[in-house]
């Protein structure tokens, strides 16, 4: 426990004159006046229990006083910030939200899927600072580098597809997630860039964007997130939903010559087994220490020493004007 105001404390100190005064004004009126008398013939007589109380309101006075010198340097939970030292690494996400992740060759589909897995292998890094970027006809960051992972949950939980125009601009991605990590002081920085299909939009070429990852050190691990062959996508029809399987279009060669130029690897998930086994295997990487500054809220503690200091001071009053009331 700390003091808002400790400087209050050193009012404690009254408290010994205050006693000592007492004391010398109960001595000074003991009666000194010496007359005869008969007590040695009378049997003694044990002196009662208001006797041995008498300075029981005095008592529960002082004691008030002193915890209202408390209750003024407020007392409160601890107040701080703390630096400490977590082992971790920086890691962009690069998620592909066109319209083709809704193909269901992955279940319930390849967004879902990928947000599923991708949720399980945040919550597994609570060191790590964590971003997420999304693309698919354009790019934007839905969460900044963080260490706040319910944060980042919430957000992750909300993207969906037609968030933005429609596309894959793997490339616009992908230069996206290294502007957001690219000033990191981290000594392993890492995008994980999962998409289903082929670059047809955006103005960065994907190749032209890696090398930009490569120049300030980051690693790409690229994901390609689909079946061989085709696989069954959901149309809008007069008539309700209907799927129509189409051809998995994914340009492997590109993917791979990304992860190449950055030092990263290129992963193949075909189903939702081999999307999680992908995570786990990133998961592996080496860490390194990053700085996490934590925040304990204060708590204000003064108000039972509060209440308590009423009560002492209510029942001082009571016993001194019922059983401890001086006669004039």
């Amino acid at each position: 426990m700390i003091f808002a105001n400790p400087a209050y404390l050193y009012l404690l100190l009254l408290l010994i004159p205050l006693i000592g005064w007492y004391v010398w004004k109960t001595r000074r009126n003991q009666a000194s006046l010496q007359i005869s008398s008969s007590r040695m013939f009378v049997p003694s007589r044990t002196n009662t229990w208001k006797v041995y109380l008498r300075h029981l309101p005095y008592v529960l006075r002082m004691a008030a006083v002193a915890f209202l010198i408390v209750v003024l340097a407020r007392p409160q939970s601890t107040d701080n910030w703390q630096n400490s030292t977590t082992e971790g690494i920086d890691i962009m996400l690069a998620v592909d939200i066109s319209s083709s992740m809704l193909a269901q060759d992955l279940k319930p589909n390849r967004l879902e899927a990928a947000k599923n897995v991708a949720s399980a292998f945040i919550s597994g890094r609570p060191n790590d600072n964590i971003g997420l970027v999304v693309f698919s006809g354009e790019s934007f960051t839905q969460c900044p580098l963080t260490t706040d992972h319910a944060v980042l949950l919430n957000l992750f939980k909300d993207i969906h597809s037609g968030m933005i125009e429609d596309g894959t601009a793997i490339g616009l991605g992908l230069a996206n997630a290294v502007s957001r990590i690219k000033d990191s002081q981290a000594r392993s920085k890492v995008i994980i860039l999962l998409t289903d299909g082929s670059n047809n939009r955006g103005e960065i070429a994907p190749v032209t964007a890696a090398e930009i990852a490569r120049t300030f050190g980051i690693r790409v691990y690229t994901v390609g997130a689909g079946t061989k062959g085709e696989a069954p996508y959901p149309f809008q029809t007069a008539f309700g939903i209907k799927y129509q399987n189409i051809p998995v279009d994914i340009d492997e060669p590109t993917l791979k010559q990304i992860a190449a130029t950055t030092g990263g690897q290129y992963f193949r998930a075909t189903d939702n087994a081999s999307l999680r086994a992908i995570y786990t295997e990133i998961d592996q990487m080496e860490k390194t220490k990053i700085s996490v500054q934590e925040f304990s809220k204060k708590q204000e503690e003064y108000r039972d020493i509060a209440l308590l200091v009423f009560a002492l001071l209510l029942l001082e009053m009571i016993l001194r004007y019922t059983l401890f009331k001086k006669i004039p």
